[in-house]
């Protein structure tokens, strides 16, 4: 299975569902997954998951309020100059 890191910025509307579905509430601290990057780096992440690959997405204050937005207004992805939608899951 592929395992990708996401940032915030590289957030493709599919990832915004399957973060949706997965953690309609929002996540809780048990569902953060904390690991070392290359540089050594702490990162803190939650996954969600397709069939072919394990998505890593970091955690950040405007990854919370853009899971509360879409999940109240499913425009906003495409109306948020922050995303990047030209961006394919292969990145």
């Amino acid at each position: 299975m592929k395992r990708v890191i996401v940032e915030y910025a590289k957030l493709t509307k599919d990832i915004l569902d399957l973060l949706i579905e997965k953690y309609p509430d929002g996540y809780d601290y048990d569902d953060i997954i904390s690991f070392k990057n290359a540089k050594g780096e702490t990162i803190k992440a939650v996954e969600v998951k397709t069939e072919d690959t394990d998505y890593l997405v970091k955690i950040s204050t405007k990854l919370e309020e853009a899971m509360e937005e879409y999940a109240d207004d499913e425009d906003f992805f495409e109306d948020n100059d922050d995303f990047d939608v030209n961006i394919s899951d292969e990145d």
